[in-house]
């Protein structure tokens, strides 16, 4: 397996982006959103995950991070797909969702070839991770990561969306906490 978009060294911070599979959009309702903040709160808390910027859309997740533990952040980041893939999906079976019969079916149907046993696949294989390389690049990531929802028109200015450490910076409230890097 291709370690070259991996996150395998402690210590080390990378850039991440994770995927639904098909890019399908999981994440409209509060509930789906709430998986993923909760999930990365227990990461935070328990694993060891420092972020420092974040922004969830509606069918992947960018974040900024490192881990400072015991767990490396490839390690975190299995544990993180496998645990919100069955949250998800209990999510989908439980609460209102109009496209629930497709979506349910779709995961499904992403499995078909899988060669272990799986029911639903709700992440796209691996995720991609860069490393953290200079200030520049540090400036760069987290600019692109809170742009991404201006970019696509959900919000005028990137701390107006909820679920995204631009609103860290900007010191308002927020849904998940993270360590600030100075941008000066």
């Amino acid at each position: 397996m291709s370690t070259k978009y991996k996150a395998l060294d402690i210590d080390q911070a990378y850039f991440i982006t994770i995927t639904t599979v098909g890019w399908v959009d999981v994440f409209t309702r509060l509930s789906q959103k709430m998986v993923i903040i909760d999930s990365l709160k227990y990461c935070q808390t328990q694993k060891g995950l420092s972020i420092f910027a974040y922004c969830l859309m509606s069918n992947h997740l960018h974040l900024f991070c490192r881990a400072d533990s015991r767990y490396t952040v490839s390690e975190i980041m299995r544990d993180f797909k496998k645990f919100t893939s069955k949250k998800i999906i209990e999510t989908i079976h439980s609460e209102p969702e109009s496209r629930k019969e497709w979506m349910l079916q779709y995961f499904q149907k992403s499995c078909e070839h899988l060669t272990r046993e799986q029911k639903f696949k709700v992440w796209q294989d691996g995720y991609h991770a860069e490393e953290v390389f200079s200030n520049k690049w540090i400036k760069e990531k987290i600019n692109y990561i809170h742009q991404n929802p201006v970019k696509q028109k959900i919000v005028a200015e990137a701390e107006h969306y909820y679920f995204s450490s631009a609103r860290n910076y900007a010191e308002l409230d927020n849904a998940l906490d993270v360590f600030v890097v100075f941008m000066g």
